[in-house]
């Protein structure tokens, strides 16, 4: 229930809009500069991880990871995953959506990047809390994706393999 409300806020109060991008390339692009700043968390986790592994006090640092270790591993290695879903859901959507709503990519980039974050910090503290930043990041995916297959089957079907 979160995550559509975050979203409608974002689209009515913040002042800004996307610029006009007519054809599936230019709006392409967009998407692909926006999906740049979703990456930020992953390099920030990769930094993270890499400092921790440094830091470690196994005597083997390529043995068994501890804790601390494997929390920031196993976090870029899932980010990874859901950022590759996500971006190709998000590619599609920027073709299927009229110029009005466009405003949603970066918004959803961003939803994207926050929920991330809010996933790494919950895992940290524990394994149970980790739902809530997973349930951020997942469930906005599954909208999009059933969107995007919502679109290509019932909307235009013509234009499925166009």
């Amino acid at each position: 229930l979160l995550c559509p409300c975050l979203i409608y806020g974002a689209y009515v109060f913040l002042p800004f809009d996307a610029p006009p991008l007519p054809t599936v390339s230019t709006r392409l692009v967009y998407t692909l500069r926006c999906a740049a700043f979703a990456t930020l968390p992953i390099v920030l986790g990769m930094i993270v991880s890499g400092i921790s592994r440094l830091c470690s006090s196994a005597l083997e640092p390529f043995g068994d990871l501890q804790r601390e270790v494997e929390i920031h591993r196993t976090y870029v290695s899932q980010s990874v995953h859901l950022f590759i879903l996500y971006f190709f859901n998000m590619a599609v959507l920027a073709t299927y959506l009229p110029q009005e709503v466009l405003k949603l990519i970066p918004l959803l980039t961003g939803l994207f990047a926050i929920s991330r974050l809010i996933y790494w910090l919950s895992y940290a503290i524990g394994r149970s809390f980790r739902a809530f930043g997973f349930s951020m990041t997942f469930l906005p995916l599954l909208a999009m994706l059933l969107w995007n297959l919502y679109s290509m089957f019932v909307l235009e079907p013509e234009n499925l393999l166009a």
